[in-house]
């Protein structure tokens, strides 16, 4: 039953272009660009996707607001009571 998964992870190669100092500069340093730059995009999405879900947030409070407190209360009592 159990049985085995195998996931493969497609990747693509993106080309950045450099000044040829900070390129040279990298190499003597060690830096590895490929988990430098990997980390970087990964963060950058990170934020990106935050600040959506704060904008989204932000509009459905705004929505919110214009609704009667009852009615808002009244969906609150229903819902835990479908529970």
């Amino acid at each position: 039953m159990g049985e085995d998964v195998t996931c493969v992870t497609m990747s693509v190669t993106i080309t950045v272009k450099v000044p040829k100092e900070l390129k040279e500069e990298i190499k003597r340093m060690g830096i590895n660009i490929n988990e430098v730059v990997r980390r970087a995009l990964e963060e950058e999405l990170k934020r990106k996707k935050m600040e959506e879900a704060m904008m989204a947030a932000k509009c459905v409070g705004e929505l919110l607001s214009k609704l009667p407190e009852e009615e808002i209360v009244e969906w609150i009592r229903k819902a835990r009571r479908e529970r």
